[in-house]
């Protein structure tokens, strides 16, 4: 069990294992809310300046629930720059600013008025699927065509993705965030995607087993776009199915678009899609010979 020190910054306490110099931050604005329970190195924080909100995401403090080193966690945020300006997108959330720190490295983002679709912390199973304040849960109430189309937005994004030649790398519902006010959506926590070639080097890669392939549980295994089909699949059962209990009893769509997710995420991977662009071709036909619904 590690020690902890309490920090306050503006109004927002927060805790970390050890002291940590943030003066740097209100050159930013003023700090109103912080999110310290990820288990990625980081520690992220809303501020606001002039009336602009910012989200300000940092590494290089000893986090809680991190279980490696900061000088790790720094590196991958400073990768990860490169990622969010090459895959650049308007359902991506918009990096405005990165730069070094004394002690870490800082991304500056837009603030989104949208809430995570897996606030673990403060909805934990089973509380994420059956609380009326829960994300999850009110989004799963949603009518079925809003859902659909923060799927739109998911898939969009990742045919974009692809063309750009990367993968998807801890993509899961942590990484929606949605606006209930506007039925907006938008993709965040990316930094982990990888540039093509890419292989399996840890056995079990980063991510929610919810959402992973076969394949990202396999030492040595290519990691391309038949493993961004499983993962598309596998976010579509969670937004409009039963997450792992794939049966059509828990399905919220049509049967036709049930058969093509079904195929999505074959453990068989020459039998899925062979890309998320053809997956979305599919799941576009499926939609307009059920729904009559066009993008």
């Amino acid at each position: 069990m590690y020690s902890s020190q309490e920090f306050t910054l503006d109004s927002v306490t927060f805790q970390l294992r050890e002291k940590h110099d943030f003066k740097w931050i209100h050159s930013l604005g003023e700090v109103f809310c912080v999110f310290d329970k990820q288990d990625s190195g980081n520690i992220s924080f809303g501020v606001e300046k002039n009336g602009s909100k910012k989200f300000v995401k940092y590494a290089g403090a000893k986090t809680l629930e991190y279980k490696g080193h900061p000088e790790d966690a720094v590196a991958r945020l400073k990768d990860s720059v490169k990622i969010y300006n090459n895959l650049s997108h308007p359902y991506l959330v918009n990096l405005l600013d990165y730069f070094e720190v004394e002690k870490g490295y800082v991304l500056v983002f837009d603030w989104i008025n949208g809430e995570s679709l897996h606030s673990h912390w403060s909805f934990p199973p089973p509380k994420k699927y059956n609380h009326p304040a829960s994300p999850f849960y009110r989004f799963k109430q949603l009518p079925i065509e809003f859902r659909l189309r923060s799927l739109t937005s998911i898939f969009e994004f990742h045919v974009h993705m692809e063309k750009k030649n990367y993968v998807a790398v801890d993509f899961y519902d942590g990484s929606i965030l949605y606006d209930f006010e506007n039925n907006s959506t938008k993709i965040c926590d990316i930094d982990l995607y990888m540039e093509k070639p890419f292989f399996n080097k840890m056995g079990r890669l980063w991510g929610s087993s919810r959402f992973m392939s076969p394949e990202e549980f396999t030492l040595g295994a290519p990691i391309d776009e038949k493993t961004n089909v499983f993962n598309m699949g596998a976010t579509a059962f969670c937004l409009l199915g039963g997450e792992l209990d794939r049966s059509y009893l828990k399905w919220d769509a049509s049967a036709e678009l049930y058969k093509v997710t079904t195929r999505a995420i074959e453990e068989d991977r020459s039998k899925r899609y062979a890309n998320v662009e053809e997956f979305y071709f599919a799941w576009n036909s499926a939609l307009k010979d059920t729904f009559n619904y066009e993008h």
